[in-house]
């Protein structure tokens, strides 16, 4: 694999929980055992939370394995990667993250290498690449939530009603992989003045999810876009917040994982994937995450019925909306940028 430049080097490590293995060390395939072994670098977007429950889990299931996470937002991991990539080469092995049109290029781009896991042939068509390339491990989705009392839009086209006004608060697709997804449908399904027109009916741009909620919870907004995890677990705390799916469809953001082609330790990489799809995987995700998973075995989080149901309530992933994103994702960000910079 390239060197990578020092400073990249030093900010890969400064950010990992665990420290004690460096991108270029020993990747043994197996161990003597004949079980895969050696270090898997993963950067992923996953709550930490959701990668303390899973360790245990891996250390149980790969013994000989040590999985070193990254873990940040999708798109700081995918400036960090553009950067390490630019400098020669990256580290990583498997990428799990909540931009799925960064897949979709780098498929383009030949970087992924090939892999259907055996434990994802009940996964949904829909959430995984015809060809091979990457698949999702567990499917965050965006839906409305508003604070009790209050009756809520029925749909995403209803925050640019009037009634509205001033009252809606939006994750910012230049900082959220996930509100950058969301923002691709409503450019699908409302055009491209879209943002403008939210702006000109006050809404406000929040950062993260986790900056929503906080509006809605403090009172600043009444209506807000949030991840269905993140309004699940904030409810289970007692939060006043209600949840609505919107008429015009939930927005289903798949978590995919890629394993990179350039990866040192390919059959370890593959069996982290396999344990992922697993049912025990699956289990934590959802019970951990709040998150659905892909298996259709398990029901929804918090008593939320399982992926078949959810795929009902939501707007159709294809390969088509993919290559949009890819080819038209700039100019969404570009458009959001300036209407909310007025």
């Amino acid at each position: 694999m390239p060197r990578l430049a020092p400073f990249i080097l030093l900010s890969l490590l400064a950010g990992c929980r665990i420290e004690t293995a460096t991108p270029g060390g020993t990747a043994a395939a197996t161990a003597s055992s004949g079980r895969p072994s050696g270090d898997v670098w993963v950067y992923t977007s996953m709550y930490r939370h959701v990668l303390d429950a899973l360790d245990p889990v891996i250390k149980q299931h790969l013994p000989d394995v040590t999985v070193h996470w990254f873990q940040a937002g999708s798109e700081k991991i995918a400036a960090r990667l553009e950067a390490e990539l630019a400098a020669g080469g990256s580290p990583c092995d498997v990428l799990i993250t909540s931009d799925p049109f960064v897949y979709q290029r780098f498929k383009r781009e030949h970087r992924w290498l090939r892999y259907a896991s055996p434990n994802g042939v009940r996964t949904s068509r829909t959430v995984v690449d015809p060809d091979g390339h990457f698949e999702a491990v567990r499917l965050s989705t965006m839906v409305l939530v508003h604070r009790a009392g209050v009756e809520g839009p029925k749909s995403f086209a209803a925050l640019l009603d009037p009634a509205w006004k001033d009252d809606v608060a939006i994750g910012d697709p230049l900082t959220s992989g996930t509100a950058f997804t969301w923002s691709v449908f409503m450019d699908q399904a409302l055009g491209p003045t879209w943002a403008s027109r939210l702006r000109s009916n006050g809404a406000r741009v929040a950062g993260g999810n986790a900056a929503v909620l906080q509006k809605l919870e403090g009172n600043e907004a009444k209506v807000g876009v949030l991840l269905l995890e993140n309004a699940l677990a904030a409810k289970a705390k007692g939060s006043p917040i209600e949840i609505t799916w919107p008429e015009d469809g939930a927005v289903v953001v798949p978590g995919y994982e890629g394993i990179f082609a350039t990866t040192r330790n390919p059959e370890a990489a593959k069996a982290l994937v396999d344990l992922l799809l697993s049912e025990q995987g699956q289990a934590i995700i959802v019970e951990r995450g709040d998150m659905h998973g892909v298996d259709p075995r398990l029901a929804g989080p918090r008593g939320l019925g399982g992926d078949d149901e959810l795929l009902t309530r939501t707007r159709p992933w294809s390969e088509a909306l993919l290559e949009k994103g890819l080819a038209e994702g700039a100019r969404v960000k570009q458009d959001f940028s300036q209407a909310f910079s007025k």
